[in-house]
């Protein structure tokens, strides 16, 4: 089966093992797998029969947006076949509006905020210009849910949602990581899409197959959050689960395929 990996944080060579340390140390201390850097990810990608990925890193601050632009669009270029590149936004640019004519004029295929780390709320007005640039243009990838914090967890999404219909949302950790009861009973029948990145680790295999069933298998991509898991171990995680073929192509690599026009 081919593989494409939704989620994937890459890093210029110079900052990665600090910015994959980093994650660890925002998620209490967790091991981190890989160390961040393109050449490290690609092997690992190898490793774990993936094809082809979205590659992506998060603004701290809108005087990041360019440099990581930059970079992703840099990796891209090396590696052509391989990486769907995903921009970094921030809600406090100056014209968010030009921002993102910028990004969909520059070929991005798509958006990555993680509001936890960038501080603002997912459904709040100080996020709305943003949200409303992005609608009906690209997807827009979120980090979604954390018990710690209120940035981001399902009712806040079903709220974005609502305010904002054509944006087409890819909901990571299967809509909500940690508050995964809470995602499963708001966010299906809404045809938001879900990743399984960062949650098969904890979350029950039972569970995921329902999840998947609830949110509908079209609206399910594959991710592996690298470099936080490695490619390898997720892959095993994911065809540990009682999925078809069929259902397993699809998440794999089928609706991906749909979403970005491979």
């Amino acid at each position: 089966m081919k593989v494409f990996d939704i989620h994937v944080h890459i890093y210029p060579d110079k900052i990665a093992k600090k910015a994959s340390k980093s994650i660890g140390d925002f998620y209490g201390g967790l091991a981190i797998r890989g160390d961040g850097s393109l050449a490290d990810c690609i092997r690992r990608m190898d490793e774990g029969g993936v094809a082809r990925f979205a590659a992506h890193s998060v603004a701290l601050t809108p005087h990041n947006v360019e440099s990581i632009n930059s970079f992703i669009l840099s990796a891209r270029d090396q590696y052509p076949d391989r990486i769907v590149p995903f921009a970094a936004i921030h809600p406090d640019m100056e014209d968010v509006q030009a921002a993102v004519d910028g990004i969909v004029a520059r070929g991005f295929r798509g958006v990555k905020v993680h509001p936890d780390i960038q501080r603002f709320e997912l459904d709040g007005d100080r996020a709305a210009p943003m949200m409303e640039a992005l609608a009906g243009r690209l997807p827009l990838l979120i980090h979604a849910g954390d018990y710690r914090y209120d940035f981001d967890g399902p009712r806040r999404i079903l709220r974005l949602h609502e305010r904002f219909p054509k944006l087409q949302l890819i909901c990571a950790h299967f809509g909500g990581w940690s508050e995964w009861d809470e995602a499963m009973e708001l966010l299906p029948r809404h045809g938001l899409m879900i990743d399984t990145s960062s949650s098969l680790y904890s979350f029950p295999a039972e569970r995921a197959v329902e999840a998947v069933r609830r949110f509908g298998v079209e609206n399910v991509l594959y991710g592996t959050d690298y470099p936080m898991w490695t490619p390898k171990d997720e892959l095993e995680r994911f065809m540990r689960l009682k999925l078809s073929d069929r259902e397993r192509e699809d998440i794999l690599w089928n609706n991906a395929a749909r979403l970005f026009e491979l």
